[in-house]
This record gives C-alpha cells, structure tokens and sequence, in this order.
C-alpha cells in the first residue's frame, strides 16, 4: 500500500485570523475554499514549492467530522516548520506584525539558524534556513 500525498490541515478558532497569517504573513496561496462564495469554514493553502496546509474552522460543537474533539485537552498538537531564506528577517517582520516571538533567532548545532513564531491559535511555528 502505498500513500501519494500528505498535508496537515490545523483547527482554527478564528479562521479569518489565520488566514491572515498563513496567507498574509506566511505567503501561502489559498488553492481551495468552501463554501465558494461567503464565509469559508474551510481553505487549503500552497508555498511556491508544493507545501500545502489545509486551515478549518473548529465547529460549533468542537467535534470534528469523525466525531471527535478536535482540540487536545492540554498543550498544542500541532507545530509547523516553514523555510526562509533569512530568518531574522522574516521573524523581525512578523513580530512587527504582532505575531509573539517564542524563540529568538539561533544557530542549531544540526547546522540550521531557527526562531518559533506563535500562529493566531497559539501553535508553534518555526522559521529556519540551512546554515552557510
């Protein structure tokens, strides 16, 4: 058996505020929306590159289509790993837009500059770049 693609799709509790991010901030393009026209409860989004994320609303009830809650009872089940060409930059930017900063820029010893950004729902976002 075997899989032909993969891409995590992240619950929002304000949708339109992390559209903002992820499109506005982050340059993801939105490739699909639903419904088509009015408030979307749901947008799958692209990176120049093929990385794909797919952004829902939580539902009403907090229980996704499988039934199940769609939000872990502590913590945060969900953390991103976008690449960029300079990290500071771009940290210093979407600091400058108001996104918290959970980690300064720094240099991994596994030969990455990294920094964590905070998405709209508080999940962790880091920003990295091959070192050299």
């Amino acid at each position: 058996m075997a899989f032909r693609s993969a891409f995590p799709m992240l619950v929002c509790d304000d949708l339109a505020r992390s559209l903002g991010f992820y499109r506005d901030a982050l340059g993801f393009v939105v490739t699909y929306r639903f419904p088509a026209e009015g408030e979307p409860v749901y947008v799958a989004l692209e990176l120049p590159d093929g990385s794909k994320i797919g952004l829902g609303q939580v539902a009403p009830d907090g229980r996704g289509v499988h039934g199940r809650p769609q939000r872990p009872s502590s913590g945060h089940a969900f953390e991103l790993c976008v690449y960029h060409d300079d990290v500071d930059a771009a940290v210093a930017e979407l600091a400058r837009l108001g996104h918290p900063v959970l980690l300064a820029p720094n240099d991994t010893p596994w030969g990455e500059r990294m920094a964590f950004v905070a998405d709209p729902d508080g999940n962790p976002v880091m920003v990295t770049a091959q070192l050299g």
